[in-house]
């Protein structure tokens, strides 16, 4: 078996320890106002908001956070678990329409050993895929290659769920 080194993930997970003054950033988040572009929040519900990841694998990649603050998946209702996954189904069909994918992977990752930057408050990803989005330039290269400015991204999910 061969090994593929990503070390800046080490440095992703490791800048949101000071990131918003100690203050868990997602719980930061939620607070934040949706028409505001100082923040990368596209989408509020009851239980639950969508967020842009600051650091995306691609375009359009966004996590589904519930508002309560946990790590596990057994501390969420019913009702907040119905919501999460409402909000994964609906952001699937927006991620179509505007970027057309060819699929998505879907999940979360619970607990650090998992892969978990933010293991405290469990979240849920979204990653559009394309035939061919993988190349050689992170590793080579050592750099993401991502076409659009995440405020962009955000405008253009704004503008559908007004449509909706």
């Amino acid at each position: 078996m061969k090994n593929l080194w990503s070390p800046w993930r080490s440095q992703y997970i490791d800048s949101f320890k000071n990131e918003v003054k100690g203050e868990c950033i997602f719980c930061h988040a939620k607070n934040c106002d949706v028409s505001d572009t100082s923040n990368l929040v596209v989408k509020k519900s009851n239980h639950s908001f969508t967020i842009l990841n600051l650091y995306p694998y691609n375009n359009g990649h966004l996590m589904i956070v519930p508002n309560k603050h946990t790590g596990e998946l057994s501390d969420l209702t019913d009702d907040e678990s119905f919501e999460i996954i409402n909000e994964i189904k609906l952001m699937k069909e927006a991620l179509t329409e505007i970027y057309k994918p060819h699929g998505f992977n879907i999940g979360a990752n619970i607990g650090r050993v998992s892969g978990a930057g933010i293991e405290d408050h469990i979240h849920f990803h979204i990653v559009p895929r394309w035939n061919g989005d993988t190349n050689f330039m992170p590793v080579l290269g050592e750099v993401k290659v991502i076409s659009e400015e995440l405020q962009v991204t955000k405008k253009k999910l704004i503008e559908y769920f007004s449509r909706s």
